[in-house]
């Protein structure tokens, strides 16, 4: 993959933009959506511009969360949600001012349910719906973070169905490598996971996919590359260096058939996901099998660059998780979500980034996008899209 290096259209000048740290610790979650991570740091597209990456593996976010306040870590992988609460003071530890550089990627999570509710016949969403409203036994689902991406997927999805996720079941967090084990001990009836951790259970026999995030929100925003405000106040020159390397990757990444399968090649060893690669490739190149006998292209599979569109940290996108975290109780209040997200979404670094490499910027940072619900979400008004919702947890609804 190093001829990826010959695509730098941009090189490293020293002087006053040289990087104020030279070598950065990054840290990343094992799923397929750190690709674009993993790529620039082994590599070597950070060297144009003067800076090691050294890829630091975590065993959970809640461990991500902890090292990117104390330092350990530069940046991070990160969940959208996570820096959000962080920033706001629902994670856990006192509110930090945190700041999103960009958008890593797009797409590529799963609601899977276990193989006794398959075997049950509990495969379609009406069956579910009817399944978690019978009295007995609440039905358990796994996501990964109380705030992350994950739990508002699986949240949305349910309550699109007409199940409450905080009433008619119950919600556990797991960190995504252990998915299968849980669902393997019949502690967990499903999950809300990235890949390759969704596949991985499929092909074991573990039950099947139920749905994807795209199929919930076809456009939708995923991981993010974040760090702290003051990583980026200290080093300035250092965060936009750090987000051209990631462009960089991410456009080779998606340049080929090729190269994306010899990423997928690069992330399945033992020193990255640890995963089959028959598990980690298909859905990354957007071929799906379900565990029920259905197979498809996704044209919305796993996206990491689309000429920047996927990159971009859209002031709307950070608005929308917090307008979930306002539905589902985890804000007592409205924020006042245009200040929060302009504080955070990094659109100038970004911008200034994208553009000396060559990379479109959009004209707004807000952008429109309908649901499978059919509810439009455009920005304009999160206080009053917060409470839209027939079902939610509002406290003074």
């Amino acid at each position: 993959m190093s001829d990826g290096l010959h695509m730098h259209s941009l090189a490293w000048v020293g002087g006053s933009d040289a990087p104020e740290k030279n070598a950065l610790n990054i840290g990343y979650m094992p799923l397929t959506d750190c690709a674009s991570m993993v790529v620039a740091a082994t590599q070597g597209f950070g060297q144009p511009y003067g800076l090691t990456l050294n890829l630091r593996r975590q065993t959970s976010w809640a461990g991500i969360n902890d090292k990117l306040l104390s330092g350990e870590l530069d940046a991070a992988h990160s969940l959208y949600g996570m820096i959000y609460a962080i920033q706001l003071g629902i994670s856990g530890a006192a509110a930090t001012d945190m700041a999103i550089l960009m958008g890593l990627n797009q797409y590529g999570q799963s609601i899977n349910l276990s193989q006794p509710l398959k075997e049950a016949g509990v495969t379609s969403a009406s069956a579910l719906q009817q399944h978690a409203h019978q009295k007995g036994t609440k039905l358990t689902f796994a996501q990964t973070f109380p705030t992350g991406t994950h739990a508002m997927w699986l949240y949305y999805w349910l309550a699109s169905q007409g199940i409450h996720p905080l009433q008619d079941v119950n919600s556990v967090i797991v960190p995504p490598p252990q998915m299968l084990a849980h669902l393997e001990a019949g502690r967990i009836d499903g999950f809300c996971v990235g890949e390759p951790w969704s596949a991985h259970a499929v092909e074991h026999g573990q039950g099947f996919t139920l749905t994807t995030s795209q199929a919930i929100w076809p456009d939708h925003p995923e991981k993010v590359l974040a760090c702290t405000r003051e990583f980026v106040e200290q080093n300035p020159n250092a965060a936009r260096a750090l987000v051209m390397s990631v462009l960089d990757a991410s456009r080779f990444i998606e340049k080929s058939l090729e190269n994306r399968r010899s990423t997928a090649q690069l992330l399945s060893c033992s020193e990255f996901l640890d995963a089959p690669l028959s598990s980690v490739e298909p859905r990354l190149l957007g071929e799906y099998c379900d565990g029920l006998g259905n197979r498809w292209h996704d044209a919305h599979s796993l996206r990491f660059h689309n000429n920047g569109a996927t990159n971009f940290p859209y002031l709307s996108d950070g608005m929308w998780f917090l307008t979930q975290f306002r539905r589902w109780g985890l804000l007592r209040e409205d924020p006042d979500y245009l200040a929060v997200t302009s504080q955070v979404q990094q659109t100038e670094l970004y911008s200034a980034a994208a553009t000396a490499l060559n990379i479109p910027v959009p004209d707004t940072a807000i952008r429109s996008s309908r649901l499978l619900d059919g509810s439009v979400w455009n920005g304009a008004d999160p206080a009053g899209y917060a409470r839209s919702f027939t079902l939610h947890a509002l406290n003074d609804h």
